[in-house]
């Protein structure tokens, strides 16, 4: 399985205190929740398949996370388990899971 994690900058204020520090940190934390934390995921069922997980950090600048294409049950709540040992949050945006709303 393919595994990759975005750093997305969309209610990122770069006027803000440190903003040049909290977006190295945050592609940090991509890179290493990508090569480190989720290297698991990649040798799981399906083989050919693929997930996308966004990261941000929200207006409390909180990490947060969503993925943000259809994966099966069992790789969502391994996700979910590593993210939340790394001490983020779920990404509470509907847009994001759009394709999850369309299947149910």
């Amino acid at each position: 399985m393919i595994v990759t994690v975005l750093a997305i900058f969309d209610e990122f204020d770069n006027k803000a205190p440190l903003a040049k520090v909290l977006r190295e940190r945050l592609l940090r934390m991509a890179t290493e929740l990508q090569e480190i934390h989720l290297k698991p995921i990649m040798q799981m069922p399906p083989m050919d398949g693929d997930v996308v997980i966004y990261i941000s950090y929200n207006l409390k600048y909180a990490v947060r996370w969503s993925i943000v294409n259809d994966v099966p049950d069992f790789i969502e709540k391994e996700i979910a388990q590593i993210c939340a040992l790394k001490g983020y949050i779920p990404w509470k945006n509907a847009s994001l899971n759009i394709f999850k709303q369309i299947n149910k």
